[in-house]
């Protein structure tokens, strides 16, 4: 099993220097998590490609396409940002000391990967990374 943040999931869809190594990861059939959030960031990371030329529109509706079959056919399992989940976000962010930098939407997939029951995350964010133990966490990278 493995929980990836929003841009471990847009790797398995995009060349990156870094995409190989993820889908290294899932070769073999393995269990994917993320929050539900990666669709709207996944779907950002394929427009900015759009938008920066290194894709044309029709590859990124087709890798879109893809991306959602995916989804809705279960390879990804998605956690949802439920209400309670956002206020496990609050009382987390809380207690962090101050010099932790951390995102709201990096939050949000770190309280996701507690609701999934995981213990690690896998993601390239260095402050991800390093505010994982934070939520008793291991931040892994591949």
């Amino acid at each position: 099993m493995y929980y990836f943040d929003s841009a471990y999931v847009a790797k398995c869809y995009l060349n990156d220097p870094d995409s190989e190594g993820v889908r290294n990861l899932v070769r073999a059939p393995a269990v994917l998590y993320s929050s539900v959030i990666c669709i709207a960031e996944v779907s950002s990371a394929i427009h900015r490609r759009v938008r920066e030329r290194s894709l044309l529109r029709r590859q990124a509706l087709e890798i879109g396409e893809l991306f959602r079959a995916d989804v809705e056919s279960g390879v990804w399992r998605l956690v949802p940002a439920s209400e309670f989940l956002l206020w496990e976000v609050h009382e987390t962010l809380r207690s962090l000391p101050a010099r932790v930098f951390l995102r709201s939407a990096d939050a949000i997939h770190l309280a996701s990967v507690r609701a999934a029951g995981l213990s690690e995350v896998w993601t390239n964010d260095r402050q991800m990374l390093r505010a994982a133990r934070y939520f008793g966490l291991q931040g892994r990278s591949a």
